[in-house]
């Protein structure tokens, strides 16, 4: 008989009070996005009622992507986005996260083009200027540190080299109280549910959307860090935004 206790959960209330100011944040979603990796996409799906699909497939269209187009994606996760850009037509896609149950769904549903690599956002191993596009889908919600992930996609990136970021926001006032029913009260449900996660990801969620930057603050801050033609295309009323941004060349 295992008499060993559960572990804690990664999430608990003491930490989702502020879950960004956490100095232990990076390893509390390394764990959460580990417990979570086998039901990952069904529940997205489920929860989003199929529209985080729509909105992959429309970032991918808003980068523009050419034939000749080498694509990070950080913070890959299962790998749901690098897949989307190279259905859209890029050369070669490399996939990077740090959590190694995500990546491993990832590896298991790779396709040629795609290449795979365990790395910190923080700390990306690849060369200044290595590649034409750097994404990331829901992501950098997650960064320990948003300035220091964002520096190195722009630091990987070659001179005229696109930024593809898709992060969840809030809905128009009108609709915010309706949303936060759902996001708040019944979504965390549906996602535990269905993956019978213990780690708290999905009350992790809606308080890291509620306490992360918004629209505005997001797009200074990618003109702060060095990118040009930084602009936010909304999505699905708002739910949804995707940052796009160019490196100066």
């Amino acid at each position: 008989m295992n008499d060993k206790p559960p572990s804690p959960p990664a999430w608990d209330e003491a930490s989702l009070k502020d879950p960004h100011a956490r100095d232990d944040k990076a390893e509390r979603v390394r764990g959460m996005f580990d417990a979570i990796a086998p039901t990952y996409e069904r529940v997205n799906t489920v929860a989003s009622a199929g529209r985080d699909a729509y909105w992959r497939r429309r970032a991918v269209e808003l980068a523009d992507v050419r034939p000749d187009d080498i694509v990070l994606d950080v913070a890959c996760g299962t790998g749901d986005f690098a897949r989307a850009f190279q259905a859209g037509g890029a050369r070669r896609v490399v996939g990077a996260d740090f959590a190694m149950r995500m990546l491993a769904m990832a590896v298991d549903r790779s396709r040629p083009g795609m290449d795979w690599c365990r790395a910190d956002a923080l700390r990306l191993p690849f060369a200044d200027r290595s590649f034409s596009i750097a994404s990331c889908a829901f992501g950098v919600r997650n960064f320990q540190d948003l300035a220091r992930g964002l520096s190195e996609m722009h630091r990987v990136l070659r001179p005229g080299g696109r930024i593809v970021i898709v992060e969840f926001s809030m809905p128009p006032r009108g609709l915010r109280t309706l949303y936060r029913l759902y996001f708040e009260r019944i979504l965390p449900r549906i996602g535990t549910l269905l993956s019978g996660d213990r780690s708290g990801a999905y009350r992790y969620l809606p308080r890291s959307v509620a306490t992360f930057a918004d629209e505005a603050e997001m797009i200074r801050t990618l003109r702060r860090i060095g990118f040009e033609s930084v602009r936010g295309v909304r999505l699905t009323l708002g739910i949804a935004v995707v940052y796009l941004g160019v490196r100066p060349g």
